[in-house]
Parts: structure tokens; sequence; C-alpha cells
């Protein structure tokens, strides 16, 4: 019990400064805006002021060293990344074109959420950009795999000149199957030549792909059309 006179322990420290409760508070913010890779009405705001934070003084000096006597953790700048690269992959063209399928041709003027998500792409990608060339890999990672369908914008695809450059570091320096998933695909899609890029693994992440992709649609040429009573092989 305090008694007063003797400091209460934990006294004058601001949750704030606490990357653990940090992280925490983060994950549960951005869970609710984006469930189910679903872009709903608060997402574009949430979206324009996760970008408007990425340089806050408190984000910014995080420790990104991993300390053998703490528990390891996800500093709070690579969650914020992270979530806006995957809201912007669930905000992305090919994403508007399957859901566009599905509609009619007013889609992008009916789904307000989506459209007020894919206009904020060029300020997003203003605060997304100069951690580019963050010292520490996770961060520059992040915002690569950020930056990526952000420049899917009209505005920005002169930006993906710079985008290959990071993006050959990433395949020169990590061995993260999703990164290199997601900078491969980009890359062939801009019409570059990722042969000399491309380790065992990749090509072998490619061939399974391919493999589960023609399972999965001769599943469904045999079975989807006219039953769902067994779950396809995949």
């Amino acid at each position: 019990m305090w008694d007063g006179r003797s400091p209460v322990k934990g006294a004058g420290k601001h949750p704030q400064s606490n990357p653990a409760v940090r992280a925490a508070a983060t994950e549960n913010a951005l869970r609710e805006v984006t469930h189910q890779n679903t872009i709903y009405e608060a997402t574009a705001p949430v979206a324009l002021f996760t970008a408007a934070i990425l340089n806050h003084p408190i984000i910014a000096a995080e420790d990104f060293s991993h300390d053998a006597d703490t528990p390891p953790y996800r500093p709070t700048l690579v969650r914020l990344l992270e979530w806006l690269g995957d809201t912007a992959y669930d905000a992305d063209d090919e994403c508007f074109a399957i859901s566009e399928s599905h509609c009619d041709k007013g889609f992008l003027y009916e789904d307000r959420e989506m459209r007020a998500f894919r206009d904020l792409r060029p300020a997003i990608f203003s605060a997304v950009q100069p951690l580019l060339g963050h010292e520490n890999a996770e961060v520059h990672d992040a915002a690569l795999l950020a930056a990526i369908p952000l420049t899917e914008h009209p505005f920005l695809s002169a930006h993906r000149a710079l985008l290959v450059d990071h993006a050959c570091r990433l395949l020169a320096t990590s061995t993260d199957r999703h990164h290199r998933d997601r900078v491969l695909d980009a890359m062939r899609a801009w019409g570059q030549n990722t042969s000399a890029l491309e380790c065992a693994d990749d090509i072998a992440a490619c061939e399974r792909y391919v493999r589960l992709k023609a399972e999965r649609d001769s599943w469904w040429a045999a079975e989807g059309a006219d039953s769902y009573s067994e779950d396809p092989p995949f």
C-alpha cells in the first residue's frame, strides 16, 4: 500500500513510453478499421492519421535494437507501415477489378470508402517515402512494401524507378518469403527482369504457387460449379 511518501513503482512513466503497451494499443486500434481486409468509413481518416504520425518523435525515437534481457516486440513504426501497406493492397487495382466485376461500372463511386482511401495514396506515399532510407532494415523493408501498392496511383507511377533500387536491396538481404514474393511480383508487373535476383527458394515457391493454382482451377472445373460438399485440395 502506498504510504503517501515513498514513490509508486512506475510513477512518472507515461504509457506511451512503454513500447510493448504502445504496440498492443496500435494493434488493437488498427484491427478495428480493416477487419477481414475490408475498407470501412473510418479506414481513410485513420490511414491519413497513421501516415501523419510516422515521424512523430515518440515513434521515431523508439529503440529498434533487440535486447536479450527483454521480450522481443515489433516496433510501432514497422507495424504502422505494415498496416498502411496491407490496407493499400486491399484497395489496389486488382482488388478493385475483382469488386467491380461483381458490381456495375459505377462501383468506385458507390464504394465511397475504397474511393476515399485510394484518393489518399499520394498523401500517404509522401509520408512513407522518407522511410525508404531508414537505417533499420525492418523499417525500410516495411516502407518499401507499403510504397509498392501506393504507386498504382497515376500520379505516383514515376516513383517506381526509385523503388526498383530498394527492391533490389531487399532481395539481396532479406529471406522473408512474404516480402520477397510481393517485391518480385511488383517488379515483374513493372516489366523488370528478375531472373538474376531470384534464389532457389524463389523459384521453388513460384513453382509451388503455379501447381496449387492448377489444382485449384482443376477442382473448381470438376466440382466447384455443381458441388460444395467437399473442401478443395489446398
